[in-house]
């Protein structure tokens, strides 16, 4: 194991999850796609190896810190991008049922790339707009469990997103900066959508200590039938 690996492995054990061999490989493989695939498209600024580590994977499986994912069957990453936190947790959590939804087509052919290498099992890629796959039966109401990570303000991703969380279930927003502004904004579209917030988690990431937070939203019932709204409208005029 090299110093790269071994910090990974140290700094997730301080966290009191554990890491075995197979998912150091498949966390090695992913950063040799990503580095491979981002020379021919734009997946991420972030390429120095340490940092991908650090940035992107521990960053991503820091949701299980807050959360027993364990017990979590379903998960859906809306605007996964470079496939960030999906993947990490696929890989951390290999029993989950993992979706991820993004609008760019060659972005799910670089993850459809990192799930042939890494041998996953039970994943689905869908390459379309979170507000159509939002109101399909399947994917509305269903899922326990559904992700993003700093792709929009919180009064537009709990649009994006809290219709795929099945009543019950739980939409994480994985954010950088202080979100106590964004989460005042939100006010009107969480009760629209039937979500709470039910946590907010901060903590800073190893070494250059960079501030995270996690928001826990708690959906309490059905989406009503008129959300999402068309593509392209959360974006143009949010539920604020």
């Amino acid at each position: 194991m090299d110093p790269i690996q071994q910090h990974f492995t140290d700094t997730l054990a301080a966290q009191h999850i554990a890491i075995n061999e197979q998912q150091l490989e498949q966390f090695e493989g992913y950063y040799q796609e990503l580095i491979t695939w981002n020379e021919k498209m734009n997946l991420t600024g972030i390429t120095e190896r340490d940092q991908v580590y650090n940035k992107h994977f521990y960053d991503s499986i820091s949701l299980a810190f807050y959360m027993d994912l364990n017990e979590i069957q379903t998960l859906a990453d809306i605007g996964s991008g470079a496939g960030f936190p999906g993947i990490p947790l696929k890989i951390m959590f290999p029993h989950i049922k993992l979706r991820i939804i993004d609008s760019l087509n060659k972005r799910i052919q670089f993850l459809q790339s990192v799930v042939n290498r890494l041998g996953l099992q039970g994943v689905e890629l869908i390459h379309g707009r979170a507000e159509e796959w939002g109101q399909k039966e399947g994917y509305r109401d269903h899922h326990d469990l559904v992700t993003a990570r700093a792709v929009a303000k919180l009064s537009v991703l709990n649009e994006f997103c809290l219709p795929f969380v099945k009543t019950g279930g739980t939409f994480a927003a994985m954010k950088g900066i202080d979100p106590a502004e964004e989460i005042q904004h939100a006010f009107r579209s969480l009760g629209l959508l039937k979500g709470k917030v039910r946590e907010v988690h901060h903590f800073q990431l190893p070494v250059e200590q960079s501030d995270r937070h996690i928001i826990l939203i708690t959906k309490e019932a059905a989406t009503p039938a008129k959300y999402p709204r068309k593509a392209g409208t959360p974006m143009k005029e949010p539920l604020g």
